[in-house]
């Protein structure tokens, strides 16, 4: 049987030369272990490498000019983040974990304005929410239209921003836990 002209395929044919290409790269992805399908949402499913939240937190006690606290890390939660950015006329030094029950949450310490920070982390578009009492301190919630909420409580020299999407508790263990800790030691 001669072969069909060219003039004749379809996009029908061409889908069927795609499906035996695409079932070999998944059998190839699969058995290079490259990919995962993470199902329960926990911080364990996550194969992301672990980031060292308490050696970064030591830098930037040492190189910013505020006073940096290292919460302990609750059980279950993995690090995964941080960074040293701009906000206002000073930095700000943020690090984040997944919480055990897979939400994102993240700590800001800065020596910036309540008012800068607020522009940093909800992006101009935040609205205040009144206030919250957690680890003996006050702290002013913020809310943004993606749902996106975060609490500020201001120490004097150093404000510290409590950000995430998931639980309430979720914010509250990492507030309380970083207001139960001395500053790391900074600058001599």
């Amino acid at each position: 049987m001669a072969a069909k002209p060219r003039i004749l395929h379809s996009s029908k044919d061409m889908i069927w030369s795609l499906i035996p290409l695409l079932v070999i790269c998944a059998i190839v992805a699969i058995a290079s272990g490259n990919c995962s399908v993470g199902l329960t949402g926990q911080a364990s499913d996550d194969r992301t490498p672990s980031f060292d939240v308490a050696n970064a937190l030591q830098a930037d006690a040492r190189d910013l000019p505020f006073p940096i606290r290292r919460p302990a890390t609750p059980a279950g939660w993995k690090p995964n983040s941080g960074s040293t950015q701009p906000v206002g006329n000073t930095r700000v030094s943020t690090v984040g974990w997944i919480s055990d029950v897979g939400a994102y949450v993240q700590l800001s310490q800065t020596d910036a304005a309540e008012e800068d920070l607020v522009v940093k982390l909800g992006g101009g578009e935040a609205l205040g929410r009144g206030t919250r009492q957690v680890g003996g301190r006050e702290w002013v919630a913020y809310e943004t239209p993606d749902e996106k909420k975060f609490w500020i409580t201001d120490l004097g020299d150093v404000r510290i921003a409590v950000l995430s999407r998931g639980p309430d508790e979720d914010m509250t263990e990492i507030a309380t836990a970083v207001l139960a800790r001395q500053p790391l030691p900074g600058r001599a």
